[in-house]
C-alpha cells in the first residue's frame, strides 16, 4: 500500500491506486484498455514520501468492459521492502446520473520478496462535471486483522477537484485528503490532514504537471522531515498508451 519511511505513516495511509494520465484505446469484444508510464520526482502517498524523497518511475493498465467491471494493475518503485510496490485492483464504475459517476472497488497491495506486508482495501468514490470543472470524493478503508496493519484499521477520506482552462491544455488541480488510524505511533495522534494544489499541462500523449504537497504531521524533534511529510513542490511526466 504505499507505506510511509515508518510504521506510525504506514499505519495511517492506505488507498486506491489508479493509473495517471491514461488514454483510451479500442479493443474487442467491447473491452477498453488504458495505460501510462510516468515519471516523479517524488513518490508521496496521502503527502508521504514513499522514496526518501527520491525520483521514481511509474506505470500500469487497466481494462474495462463496457459493463463498468474493470481490473487493472499499478507499480512504482518505492524506498522500502525491497523497492518495489505492485497495486491490483478491480471494481464496478457506472454513471448513476447526468455527470455523476459511482466507483466500488478493492485494492490488493502487494511488495514482492516482502512477508506480511500486502494489505486489501475496499474503496468508493462519486465523480461529477459540471461544464470544464471535475469533482471527486472518496472513501477508503483498510479493515483490522491484516498482518501489514499491525491488526489496526484505517479510513481515508479526501476530495478532489480539477478546472480545464478552455481552449488550453491547462488544467489546475487540488486536493484535501483525512486519514484516521486506531494505531498510535511514532508521536502521531492516529490522525493527519494532506493537502496539494497544482496544475497540468498536456501535448498529445504526454502531461507535465507540478504541484505543491503538504500534511498537519507534527513537527516535534523533526518527526514531519523524516517520514517525507513535510512541504515540497513536485514535478510528473506522464505519457499515455
Amino acid at each position: 500500500m504505499r507505506f510511509t519511511k515508518s510504521i506510525a505513516g504506514a499505519l495511517l495511509l492506505a488507498a486506491t491506486a489508479t493509473p495517471a494520465f491514461a488514454q483510451e484505446t479500442e479493443a474487442p469484444d467491447a473491452f477498453t484498455i488504458t495505460g501510462s508510464a510516468t515519471v516523479v520526482s517524488d513518490y508521496r502517498f496521502r503527502g508521504f514520501s514513499q522514496t526518501n524523497e527520491e525520483a521514481t518511475i511509474q506505470g500500469g493498465f487497466t481494462v474495462a468492459h463496457e459493463s463498468g467491471v474493470y481490473v487493472g494493475t499499478w507499480g512504482s518503485g518505492i524506498g522500502f521492502n525491497n523497492g518495489t510496490e505492485i497495486d491490483v485492483f478491480a471494481g464496478f464504475a457506472k454513471e448513476v446520473a447526468s455527470g455523476l459517476t459511482a466507483d466500488i472497488g478493492v485494492t490488493g497491495y502487494f511488495y514482492p520478496g516482502s512477508s506480511d506486508t500486502t494489505i486489501f482495501e475496499p474503496y468508493f468514490s462519486l465523480t461529477g462535471t459540471v461544464g470544464p470543472a471535475t469533482l471527486k470524493g472518496g472513501v477508503a478503508w483498510a479493515w483490522g486483522g491484516q498482518d501489514a496493519l499491525a491488526d489496526k484499521s484505517a479510513v481515508y477520506v479526501y476530495t478532489d477537484a480539477a478546472v480545464g482552462i478552455p481552449e488550453t491544455p491547462l488544467k489546475l488541480k487540488a486536493h484535501l485528503g483525512y486519514a484516521k488510524s486506531d494505531s498510535f505511533l511514532g508521536g502521531l495522534d492516529g490522525e493527519v490532514l494532506d493537502y496539494s494544489i497544482g496544475a497540468e499541462v498536456s501535448w498529445k500523449a504526454l502531461t507535465l504537471g507540478v504541484s505543491y504537497v503538504n500534511t498537519d504531521a507534527p513537527t516535534l524533534g523533526g518527526y514531519k522531515e523524516s517520514v517525507g511529510a513535510d512541504g515540497a513542490v513536485l514535478f510528473t511526466l506522464g505519457a499515455a498508451f
